[in-house]
């Protein structure tokens, strides 16, 4: 499980920094790695693959969704000059 939640957290940071339409989904992977990886904290031979993937989902959640909010306020302003 702490394996599980450093790739969903390594894909979150992936969709955050380069996915711009996709940058809902790596929030969402990052919301799941995030759960993985509190989960996986209780066992002992995971421990620091689940701190890891916990820190990189934070991170990544966290990029994702600046991005997006930065998309869609794009957009808004595109609209408005339209």
């Amino acid at each position: 499980m702490g394996i599980a939640s450093l790739v969903l957290g390594i894909l979150s940071l992936i969709f955050g920094a380069f996915g711009n339409g996709f940058s809902w989904a790596g929030a969402v992977v990052g919301i799941v790695g995030i759960i993985i990886g509190i989960q996986a904290k209780d066992l002992p031979d995971q421990a620091g693959y689940a701190k890891a993937g916990f820190i990189c989902s934070v991170i990544g959640t966290a990029l994702s969704l600046l991005t997006f909010i930065a998309c869609v306020a794009c957009a808004g302003c595109f609209a408005i000059l339209v």
